[in-house]
């Protein structure tokens, strides 16, 4: 018996403890640095709510929190909307070849991002494959392809497509698709089994890839800086910028704690939408 209680608690408390270490004391760290100055690369530990009151008040911090919101809608909306097809058809369709169609699906991330970012610039650059094909075609080159939010946005579909096509790859091969033929069976057409039946069973594994994908979007820094252009930049990289060559580090700080609040409100609000019953879970344990 003491053994087992043992087990039981060092199967809670490491986890907890690493979670208290690694994420809650610096997400404290961060709200604490959020509220004093930072002067000459140099902290002055004096509360105040200067950093907030810039953040609320001044127009490019507002403008780049706005532009990244909206990017980061647009992406995460289009990445379900394309990852949906190609995870039912593997599902579906895959056949013994699943396996090999889910693997193929970790490839892009056996290199870098800094990596894909380059090749996505040799693609999309005024002399880059794409613009090189459309000049040989006697077409006029694509300037706004590259060096805007046009790229940033293509970029950021190239490198979380994967991730959400993966995440509702996992909930459909749970799924029960006998429960669709059921529905079939009983009249519903094609859109109504999915509307009414594949979709909403399916909701938290979609939810859960949006997610997956709307954070690191919000956040992004890296994708901007090779692609957005001088009119492309978004949040993360001005947090990335307070921390770097600007040395404002508390007020970095505060732009990541907004950044947090505003991520963790959107899974509050999304987690609403999820209706436990529907998706399978009763919350009954077994006796």
């Amino acid at each position: 018996m003491a053994d087992s209680q043992l087990q039981k608690r060092l199967f809670l408390d490491i986890p907890t403890a690493f979670l208290l270490l690694f994420f809650v004391l610096p997400l404290v760290a961060l709200v604490v640095l959020s509220f004093w100055q930072t002067e000459n690369y140099k902290i002055v530990r004096e509360w105040s709510t200067i950093n907030y009151r810039t953040l609320a008040t001044e127009k490019a911090y507002v403008t780049f929190f706005v532009r990244s919101l909206v990017m980061a809608v647009a992406v995460s909306t289009t990445l379900v909307v394309l990852s949906w097809p190609i995870a039912y058809f593997i599902v579906r369709y895959g056949g013994r070849y699943k396996l090999i169609f889910s693997l193929l699906l970790v490839i892009p991330f056996l290199s870098g991002e800094v990596l894909r970012l380059i090749a996505l610039q040799g693609m999309l650059g005024p002399a880059g494959l794409i613009n090189g094909a459309l000049v040989k075609l006697g077409a006029a080159p694509l300037r706004f392809i590259m060096y805007s939010n046009v790229a940033s946005f293509i970029a950021l579909l190239y490198l979380y497509l994967p991730m959400v096509v993966t995440t509702v790859y996992l909930s459909l091969l749970n799924f029960d698709f006998r429960l669709a033929s059921a529905a079939s069976a009983c009249g519903a057409g094609r859109l109504q089994v999915f509307t009414e039946v594949i979709w909403p069973l399916n909701l938290s594994g979609t939810l859960v890839g949006f997610m997956l994908c709307f954070v690191p979007t919000l956040s992004a820094s890296l994708v901007p800086r090779f692609l957005g252009g001088p009119n492309g930049q978004l949040y993360g990289m001005s947090i990335a910028q307070q921390f770097g060559e600007s040395g404002t580090w508390a007020l970095g700080a505060a732009m990541g704690v907004v950044l947090f609040l505003f991520s963790a409100l959107a899974l509050v609000t999304l987690s609403f939408g999820v209706n436990l019953r529907r998706t399978g879970f009763t919350g009954l344990g077994r006796q």
